[in-house]
């Protein structure tokens, strides 16, 4: 019954911010039958394993049966057409894994571990990222099509976190390793671009480009703590103070704006052009993991964990709706939203 009426808020929750869009509308008309849908995709465990899932404006769906460990962690729409990356796991290892439809194809074969992180289609080109093991180390991947399109040679472990099209070229970002640390990267059309020089840990867990402008989110150690970066076209802005360990998870523009999502300790941060807005008070854990804004809505996703449990959660601008009632373990790795 508490999942019923939580799924009924967040029912509601769209339709009063649709509603309030008509209101604005003088001509009374154009958006009478626009339609918001909003996508999220993470997972669910049966108490056992975890279930990738897709939650489609509050119901959710299994995309596998629950046999294996699989998270679904990122999901794109293009058309009619609903993309999903992550993984599941055969019993042995993971296999980095795309679902169209919910109709799945494995990218890797199972002999070693592999996962999708990112999902995102350019005109007929579907595009998934991630990483693969060679055997002893991670290899940054883009699978184009179906077809593998390695980022590094192997040497030291690297991985892809995000993915941005723009025009004729494919950005990516991650992280390399350089025996010691990990290494803020960005590839664009494969050529490696480091954002830090190593001395400290960091990752890039985000990208997005607008016109000329790169951006990406993700973290650096400062020496002791983990604070959230923001780079433009590689210039260094830090979000947070190195009190708590923190981390920009997501970055998104609309128009001139910059918004980023993340976590400072406890807290659910956003940032719209470096100012900071807690969507959470601290009280209990939580992470913001994506960010996604669509008109006037700012959509957040990411996770809330009040007592041993987490539970998968969306909020819409700051108003929060759980989408799993913490009887297991659920987590929600990333939001799409679309009007029609």
């Amino acid at each position: 019954m508490k999942t019923i009426l939580q799924l009924l808020s967040l029912l509601l929750l769209i339709c009063f911010t649709f509603s309030c869009s008509k209101d604005d509308d003088p001509s009374g008309g154009g958006l009478d039958n626009v339609v918001t849908d909003v996508y999220t995709v993470g997972y669910e465990s049966n108490g056992v394993n975890k279930i990738a899932k897709i939650w489609k404006n509050g119901i959710a769906t299994a995309l596998t049966n629950g046999a294996n460990d699989a998270n679904a962690t990122s999901v794109y729409l293009a058309g009619e057409d609903v993309y999903i990356g992550g993984y599941e796991n055969n019993g042995t290892n993971n296999i980095a894994t795309l679902w169209k439809n919910s109709v799945k194809t494995p990218l890797t074969d199972g002999t070693t571990n592999a996962l999708v992180l990112s999902v995102l289609v350019s005109g007929t080109d579907v595009y998934a990222a991630g990483r693969e093991n060679n055997g002893s180390k991670n290899v940054a991947m883009v699978w184009k099509n179906g077809v593998a399109m390695p980022l590094t040679d192997g040497t030291n472990s690297a991985g892809v976190q995000s993915i941005y099209v723009s025009g004729n070229d494919i950005y990516t970002a991650g992280f390399e390793n350089n025996g010691a640390n990990n290494i803020a990267m960005v590839w664009k059309n494969g050529v490696a671009m480091p954002l830090t020089d190593g001395a400290n840990d960091a990752i890039a867990n985000s990208i997005a480009v607008s016109g000329n402008d790169v951006y990406v989110a993700g973290r650096e150690k400062n020496g002791t703590t983990y604070v959230a970066i923001l780079w433009k076209n590689g210039v260094k802005t830090t979000l947070t103070d190195g009190t708590f360990q923190s981390a920009a998870t997501s970055v998104f523009t609309s128009g001139v704006d910059v918004y980023v999502t993340g976590y400072d300790g406890f807290k659910v941060n956003l940032w719209k052009n470096g100012v900071v807005n807690s969507i959470t008070d601290g009280s209990t854990y939580a992470s913001g993991q994506s960010v996604f804004i669509s008109e006037n809505d700012i959509y957040v996703v990411g996770y809330e964990r009040p007592d041993s449990k987490d539970i998968a959660m969306l909020w819409i601008n700051g108003i929060r709706t759980p989408l799993t009632d913490g009887s297991n373990n659920a987590y929600a790795n990333k939001v799409f939203v679309t009007k029609n």
